[in-house]
């Protein structure tokens, strides 16, 4: 067969772009509870995140640590993307989201808006709230929301161009937590960029949504709190590649039965009698 065939099941190679921007990486990277700035940068290069969230409330709150911190940030040549984490209601990310766009000079935002201490799952309500007056206030919007359907609708009319719903709680490390409705959600929406955001604990988790056909993922706990930071941010990157390449390959249908790989025709068959022996000789 000639390299230049196309396997029939192969996807199309389709480029990494958020609102009209091609990155490179498909691999978003928290900054949050890591060790040291020293460890943080050395796991933003290892990683090779084009983009890392960066909360503005924690840094406010840092004061001049904050600015150095964010010199740190600027240096690793990512793009900085501010979120607007540990807002409760609409106001409260409505007010964050302009202010970081004063203090980053960019209009992208991720957009949290959190409903509950215990899960920080999203509250839809006022997460659509929220959206539809920052895309009218000329924000590039990038929700965390939940698996559901309508609210990826809801969101999407209101002008956001991407969706990243969770895989489960943040910092929970539980992988993807609902696969049928995430499964849905992709097919639901195939040319919506969607990003999985939140729960992701291991490089496998992350493989297993590439897999499955979203575009990226994003992570913070699972790398800020592994043993080595660093390599866990180089292993991570190699799974987002590793189920992105597996993705667009193609994989092999699942199956109830068995299906030998090994095809029946012209392979011997040992209960026959031996050459020299005759019919009726027994």
């Amino acid at each position: 067969m000639s390299m230049n065939v196309v396997e029939p099941h192969a996807k199309p190679q389709r480029p990494f772009a958020l609102y009209g921007v091609d990155l490179a990486s498909r691999l978003l990277l928290g900054t949050a509870q890591y060790p040291s700035p020293d460890v943080l940068a050395r796991a933003v290069e290892a990683s090779g995140a084009s983009i890392v969230t960066v909360s503005l409330r924690r840094e406010q709150a840092r004061g001049r640590k904050g600015e150095r911190f964010l010199e740190l940030i600027e240096a690793t040549g990512a793009r900085v993307l501010p979120n607007t984490a540990g807002c409760r209601t609409a106001k409260e990310a409505i007010t964050t989201a302009h202010m970081a766009r004063e203090v980053f000079g960019t209009d992208w935002v991720k957009l949290e808006v959190i409903a509950n201490d215990d899960t920080l799952q999203p509250e839809i309500f006022g997460l659509v709230e929220a959206a539809t007056a920052l895309t009218q206030d000329g924000f590039k919007v990038l929700p965390y929301t939940t698996e559901d359907l309508s609210i990826a609708e809801r969101l999407l009319a209101v002008g956001c161009e991407v969706l990243m719903p969770w895989g489960s709680p943040i910092g929970s490390g539980r992988g993807l937590a609902n696969r049928y409705a995430l499964q849905s959600l992709r097919a639901y929406f195939p040319d919506v960029p969607l990003i999985i955001d939140a729960g992701i604990g291991a490089p496998s988790h992350a493989a297993d949504a590439m897999e499955m056909g979203y575009d990226a993922v994003l992570i913070n706990t699972a790398v800020a709190k592994a043993g080595a930071p660093v390599p866990m941010a180089a292993a991570f990157a190699q799974a987002i590649e590793a189920g992105r390449a597996a993705f667009e390959a193609g994989l092999m249908g699942a199956r109830d039965m068995a299906s030998p790989s090994t095809p029946v025709a012209g392979t011997p068959f040992f209960d026959l009698p031996p050459p020299d022996s005759k019919p009726g000789n027994d």
